[in-house]
């Protein structure tokens, strides 16, 4: 796969809201950078947070999981910080509401108008994980799902319990 066709988060750490594109597809092979990326900077204080999907190819439930998690966490906050989803496109904003992840970010699917200023993009970077921390990362992004709405527990019952018994089987 050529360099500029490799999915990426491009990220703004710098601007407020933080900002951050979504370039090809998310899943859970990059979503574990973003997870990180969205917890330092949430200890750093900052907690508001503005995903582009205008250039986001598809996206998988791990990846929204991840985000679950993210809105979550970044509303425990004082003051609550939280997520805005933009720019997300038909076929991503039926899989947001399919798993209901509209009901713990502000979802945006007009025309937003999005600049990276105050400086420039840059490219978060993956870390090599190991199989049980990748299941781990999975578990927990569906785990999210579930917490976000019930119904997602039938849905997701099978690859919990897949991931439950490689995560046990493998510590």
């Amino acid at each position: 796969m050529p360099e500029a066709s490799k999915p990426t988060f491009l990220v703004n750490a710098y601007s407020d809201p933080v900002l951050i594109r979504i370039e090809g597809r998310a899943s859970f092979v990059n979503s574990g950078s973003l997870k990180d990326f969205i917890g330092e900077l949430a200890r750093q204080g900052k907690t508001r947070f503005v995903l582009d999907f205008q250039h986001c190819a598809s996206m998988d439930s791990t990846f929204l999981g991840v985000l679950a998690g993210a809105a979550m966490q970044l509303k425990k906050h004082t003051p609550p910080g939280g997520l805005t989803l933009v720019r997300v496109g038909e076929r991503n904003l039926e899989l947001i509401r399919n798993l209901g992840l509209h009901r713990l970010a502000t979802v945006d699917a007009g025309e937003f108008k999005l600049a990276f200023d105050g400086g420039p993009a840059t490219a978060l970077t993956d870390e090599k994980k190991t199989e049980i921390e990748s299941a781990k990362l999975v578990l927990e992004a569906h785990e999210n799902l579930v917490t976000v709405d019930s119904a997602n527990a039938a849905k997701f019952q099978d690859v919990l319990s897949f991931l439950r018994n490689r995560v046990e089987g493998g510590r």
